[in-house]
């Protein structure tokens, strides 16, 4: 029976029995049905709305669901037409004209126009709007240039901007620019998470909290069919369950696979899929109070942790030491000048010394896995022990990715001195905006968790958005870095080379830099 023409009563049983047949201990390889694709993905996602979420586990999912006026092309970070055909952008790079596809239709129905396109930012960015409360929208900082959005007609929507913005077409790209339907918000209202209606090439089915996310081909999609019937998405929290999941058949795609566990899928059945991209993994220090509100002790932390040990024993190589806040994969905008702090345990006792923090007592904030976390647990202890040997007494908090999200994102004040975190980027402009501005503390909405503030950093951050001239651009981003290096706001750990495993029964799939799941051409056999 083709999956498409299945009643929602026998698509349940059918989902009930694959998960059935995937037990962590089977005897023997189990068997996912032809043409549904079985997704282990490392956490529960938080919500199905794009505009409302910020990990790449729910992003994963959403660019399958969605689609936004443009996108990146395969295999790169260049933005190419999607649900724009093509777009005009003025000479003084503050007007943004799109011609918009004709015949486009939303899962639930609804044509796509102009109009739709004004309402989605009108939405994020309009407190005023009628559905602002279905938020919040916490990455509504992408388009903060937006000074106006306007239907031209159906076919053309035009963004003026209150002054030039070099992200903007990639930030377009990223999931917070997709576009949703209308109606299924005005419909669901702050339930839509739970019912997400796009434009792409799977159409959402079903959400069995803590068991899967099913997704089923959108037969009318206009960028073509997909190639596999359904896709389940299915939240396995714990690695080595993962693994064994893997191994056992009950899921044909894995991603994130621990370092360690690699050399188990180096067979026949299965294929590794490794690709580079603009990943940092990196420790939040709190600079607003305790021990990390001395640079010195912050520095001492740097010096402390054999990032190299880190790199090699915990992650098995697939990573390489990050030097600063900017991957080196944003090789224009990157200073290759800067070097990894260099482990100086000697070195951090003489500055722990120096601020009379030697024995200080530190909580850190540690997340069972999440997105890009990289086997959050060993590389959590391993911290602890090399910190514990400078001096310092480390008690480490253990969460669930999603809680972990929300005892990080509102601001370590009054919680904690360390917590982890990853993040993969689009720009080079993102991470620091978003994380290291004094604009961007959580009491004003941003991910600067810390509190680092620094005006120096500010004023290069603000001005590096602004210009047009890429060789500027990336000069300023060079030593906005130099500046946050020396300042150690966070520990630089590692940058990391993303992959993923499939089964023999999976065809036609690859890795992107953005560290998206793109699987609309992907094969199930």
């Amino acid at each position: 029976m083709a999956f498409s023409s299945l009643t929602r009563r026998g698509f349940g049983v059918l989902t009930a029995a694959l998960l059935a047949s995937s037990a962590l201990v089977a005897p023997a390889s189990a068997q996912t049905p032809p043409g549904v694709l079985v997704v282990g993905q490392i956490a529960e996602p938080q919500a199905l709305d794009p505009h409302a979420v910020t990990a790449v586990n729910d992003f994963r999912i959403l660019m399958n669901i969605y689609d936004g006026l443009v996108r990146y092309a395969s295999g790169t970070l260049e933005v190419e037409p999607a649900l724009a055909e093509s777009w005009e952008i003025s000479e003084d790079g503050t007007v943004y004209t799109f011609n918009l596809r004709d015949g486009v239709s939303f899962h639930d129905g609804s044509t796509f126009d102009a109009e739709d396109v004004v309402w989605n930012f009108e939405r994020m960015l309009n407190e005023d709007h009628p559905y602002y409360d279905t938020g919040p929208f916490p990455l509504s900082f992408f388009f903060s240039a937006i000074q106006s959005v306007d239907a031209l007609d159906a076919s053309t929507v035009q963004f003026t901007l209150n002054e030039p913005y070099a992200p903007f077409l990639s930030n377009l790209a990223y999931p917070t620019g997709l576009i949703v339907s209308p109606d299924a918000v005005m419909e669901h209202g702050s339930d839509f998470g739970r019912n997400p209606s796009g434009t792409g090439p799977f159409q959402f089915a079903e959400w069995r909290s803590n068991e899967r996310v099913v997704v089923t081909r959108n037969e009318d999609y206009w960028d073509g069919v997909a190639s596999t019937e359904a896709v389940i998405f299915r939240p396995i929290t714990d690695a080595n369950t993962r693994v064994a999941e893997m191994l056992a058949g009950g899921i044909d795609l894995m991603v994130e696979v621990p370092p360690v566990a690699i050399s188990q899928f180096q067979s026949d059945a299965h294929t590794v899929h490794e690709q580079a991209g603009p990943h940092v993994w990196f420790l939040i220090l709190n600079a607003k109070e305790g021990p990390f509100a001395d640079k010195r002790v912050r520095q001492a932390a740097n010096y402390a942790i054999n990032k190299e040990a880190l790199v090699d024993d915990v992650l098995e190589g697939t990573a390489t030491i990050a030097a600063g806040p900017t991957p080196p994969a944003f090789a224009w905008a990157y200073n290759e000048a800067l070097e990894p702090y260099p482990y100086n345990p000697d070195r951090a006792r003489e500055l722990l010394a120096e601020a009379g923090a030697e024995r200080a007592s530190l909580t850190f904030y540690v997340t069972e896995g999440g997105s890009g976390m990289l086997d959050p647990i060993p590389m959590g202890t391993a911290i602890q022990a090399d910190l514990a040997a400078v001096g310092l007494d480390v008690e480490i908090e253990t969460y669930e990715w999603n809680t972990f999200l929300g005892e990080v994102n509102p601001g370590l004040e009054g919680k904690a001195d360390m917590a982890q975190m990853a993040w993969m980027t689009n720009d080079p402009d993102t991470l620091p905006f978003l994380a290291l501005r004094t604009d961007a503390w959580p009491d004003a909405g941003g991910f600067n968790s810390g509190y680092y503030s620094n005006p120096e950093v500010d004023a290069l951050l603000e001005a590096a958005r602004v210009e047009t001239d890429q060789a500027e651009r990336a000069r300023l981003y060079r030593e906005m870095q130099a500046i946050v290096q020396e300042d150690a706001p966070w520990v630089f750990v590692a940058n990391w080379k993303q992959n993923a495993v499939t089964s023999d029964a999976v065809d036609n799939f690859q890795l992107e830099p953005s560290f998206f799941l793109l699987l609309k051409d992907v094969v199930k056999n």
